[in-house]
């Protein structure tokens, strides 16, 4: 394979996954990467097939449903980057994984929901099991999202980014990547954080009040460091807030008009990168893209 790094989409033949393929076609063109578009087949289906067919006629059928598939998605315009298409066989999550860690992918695209599975408040079983073992950064777009023709219409979606922040040891990896694209989007850059009121034994006590306007003074306190430390051109725009994390990540999405929302991946020593509650919950109640962050990871460089 060649050495550019590879921008890879999973797809299910849905129009959920053709709003994918748009985002990742644009995003591969404007990186300078290349393109993968990847289906997986069922390995009984496999069998199944080769046993009436002969060997590899799934996997041929597959490979030219996925060509059909591209060059309808891109029917009406220009193809914007020539893709590879690779088909495979497995469970959906572990081939796709394995693929683009074999293939040294800087980021993998996939919608939010599939061709199954679709509930309102619950995304895409395959989407969901890949953000819980991926070391590779993932941009999930909602199901709705038609796709951008060309690069500047993403940059005309995407005025604002949020970036939720939680203070953690990760903080100034999330902040320097999300800059890094609020950068090349020429976009605002939101740093939120949400402050859980303490939930005391006896309600009302005055002591719970004291730790809440102490922990907001805190993060107030950090997220203005911050932003005073970073060398960045980017408008950045702290912001603490009260209640329940997820909701109010996708309120404040919604009311201040973000277009992307940046989020890490929590880590664990043991293992490795693992979606959180509030990720999860996000991902759930998001009607924008989501840039889904593992520790340390960078984005991709044109």
């Amino acid at each position: 394979m060649s050495a550019r790094a590879a921008v890879f989409c999973p797809v299910d033949f849905s129009d959920a996954s053709r709003g994918a393929l748009r985002y990742a076609a644009v995003i591969a063109a404007q990186t300078s990467a290349r393109l993968a578009v990847l289906t997986v087949n069922d390995p009984l289906l496999v069998e199944a097939a080769e046993m009436s067919g002969g060997a590899g006629i799934l996997t041929a059928d597959a490979r030219r449903e996925l060509e059909r598939f591209f060059h309808d998605t891109f029917r009406d315009r220009t193809a914007p980057v020539a893709p590879e298409f690779i088909v495979a066989a497995g469970r959906p999550d572990r081939e796709i994984l394995r693929l683009a860690r074999d293939a040294g992918a800087a980021a993998i695209v996939m919608s939010s929901r599939g061709a199954t599975g679709v509930r309102k408040l619950f995304f895409g079983s395959t989407t969901e099991r890949v953000l819980r073992e991926t070391t590779i950064p993932i941009l999930v777009t909602p199901a709705g999202d038609a796709g951008p023709g060309r690069f500047d219409d993403i940059k005309s979606a995407v005025r604002r980014i949020l970036l939720p922040v939680d203070l953690s040891d990760a903080l100034d990896d999330q902040v320097r990547t999300a800059c890094t694209v609020a950068e090349a989007l020429a976009a605002a850059l939101l740093l939120v954080h949400v402050v859980e009121p303490v939930r005391a034994v006896v309600p009302g006590h005055e002591y719970a009040a004291n730790v809440d306007n102490e922990r907001r003074d805190r993060a107030e306190r950090r997220l203005q460091a911050l932003v005073q430390s970073l060398p960045t051109a980017v408008r950045l725009e702290p912001l603490v807030m009260f209640g329940e994390p997820a909701e109010e990540i996708a309120k404040i999405a919604l009311d201040r008009g973000a277009g992307l929302i940046v989020m890490g991946l929590h880590a664990s020593a043991l293992l490795g990168p693992r979606m959180g509650s509030v990720t999860y919950r996000v991902l759930s109640l998001a009607r924008m893209p989501v840039l889904a962050l593992p520790p340390a990871a960078a984005p991709a460089t044109a």
